[in-house]
């Protein structure tokens, strides 16, 4: 079971999303969900690290969305491999 402070932080980031015209659409352009399918799904953990691992392939978004939050970009990527982000693979 994930963390549930994983997964307030990837809400958060959801949220920051969401607020940034360019950057929502290029969330759905590049994860194919549409709002539907992402609210049916935000109590999965795969769909939460799918999150915080949009923002994190790219390190302007991942760092502007940790300030959103008063966070460190560390936080969130602690958060997505909380939610099973990056299982199997070395980084």
């Amino acid at each position: 079971m994930a963390d549930q402070n994983h997964e307030i932080i990837a809400l958060k980031a959801l949220g920051y999303i969401v607020s940034e015209d360019a950057l929502r659409d290029r969330f759905v352009a590049l994860t194919g969900l549409d709002p539907d399918t992402l609210r049916a799904n935000l109590d999965q953990p795969g769909t939460m690290a799918s999150i915080l691992e949009f923002l994190i392939s790219h390190e302007p978004d991942l760092i502007a969305a940790a300030e959103a939050q008063q966070n460190s970009p560390e936080t969130l990527v602690k958060a997505w491999r909380g939610l099973g982000g990056g299982a199997g693979q070395e980084w």
